[in-house]
């Protein structure tokens, strides 16, 4: 994933309102007040991230979907969602997509305890509380962004990353198969206890 947002004109914006909206009864978003933004998903060859968000409202409200015209598909921070989405597409997985699949992948789902974030840098650590020079530097050196280690017969792609869970941070093993179906093995824990903000979806 990339943050290469696109804010939609008022007139484009309110289109897509229209659209979606009836999928996120009993609560919509106001035409007047909803910035809506798009990301092109390269592993999809016609739909797109969608972005609304509504700062008139306290607490301010924020939905994300996977869009084509005419489907609506709200991420409701499940799998199910992007796997229903990978096999209408269908999803195109390859060495230039796959990567961008599984960030995309981890950003939008969220178990019973939380997200798996990848973490490619320190900077991509949400830090409650700054840790010392020292620290980041070791940290850094240890960190590498994600990588594909191979494709196997069946198309399976195995790739290593680094993740935050909850307060550790792991090294593990991803498997994403031609369907776009993601498991992790080999999770190695490198440090724990980190003081990171508590991840929530929203």
């Amino acid at each position: 994933m990339t943050e290469d947002w696109q804010k939609l004109s008022p007139e484009k914006a309110a289109k897509i309102l229209i659209e979606v909206n009836p999928h996120l009864a009993p609560v919509s978003f106001d035409i007047d007040t909803t910035t809506v933004r798009t990301q092109k998903l390269s592993f999809y060859k016609d739909y797109i991230l969608l972005e609304l968000t509504d700062l008139s409202t306290v607490p301010g409200a924020r939905k994300y979907a996977i869009y084509k015209p005419g489907d609506v598909n709200v991420i409701t921070w499940t799998n199910q969602v992007i796997y229903e989405t990978n096999e209408k597409a269908p999803i195109q997985l390859n060495e230039d997509t796959v990567v961008s699949y599984v960030k995309f992948f981890f950003s939008y789902v969220r178990g019973r305890h939380g997200r798996f974030l990848i973490i490619e840098t320190i900077d991509d650590v949400r830090w409650q509380i700054e840790p010392p020079a020292q620290g980041r530097k070791v940290m850094q050196e240890m960190l590498s962004p994600v990588e594909i280690e191979e494709q196997l017969a069946d198309d399976t792609f195995n790739l290593n990353a680094f993740m935050v869970f909850k307060d550790s941070l792991f090294k593990t093993k991803i498997h994403v198969k031609p369907d776009g179906l993601v498991s992790m093995s080999e999770e190695d824990l490198k440090i724990e206890g980190m003081p990171v903000l508590q991840d929530t979806a929203a």
